[in-house]
């Protein structure tokens, strides 16, 4: 299971923003290689800030899996955006790391080099 800590900066995070991001971060713990969801973790960061009158909203997170961390930033006018283009990049990020890190990828990439050596 997917451990997920929300943690609004300036500001508090209501619970229909927790649950909203609860949702879309679980969904991507079918990306995770099996033996890589017990350990892994996430911290999410949502701040609101206003610069030259406009209001900002970022959403971070930070992905703990094991032998690799993923930080993931966007600044978006809505806060619920920014949390759908975040769940987009972290998708593709967990893509390559269970490509790169499948058993199943290891045993060809090792049958393919010994195919190529004469």
């Amino acid at each position: 299971m997917l451990k997920i800590q929300v943690n609004g900066v300036h500001n508090v995070v209501g619970e229909d923003i927790l649950k909203y991001v609860t949702k879309k971060i679980t969904k991507l713990e079918k990306y995770i290689p099996k033996h890589a969801r017990f350990s892994a973790h996430a911290e999410v960061f949502l701040k609101e800030f206003d610069t030259r009158g406009k209001k900002q909203c970022t959403c971070e997170v930070v992905m703990h899996l094991p032998n690799d961390v993923f930080a993931i930033e966007e600044t978006t006018i809505n806060i619920y955006a920014a949390v759908d283009i975040v769940e987009t990049k972290l998708k593709n990020q967990l893509r390559r790391y269970k490509q790169k890190n499948s058993k199943k990828s290891k045993t060809t990439r090792l049958i393919r080099a010994f195919k190529r050596k004469p």
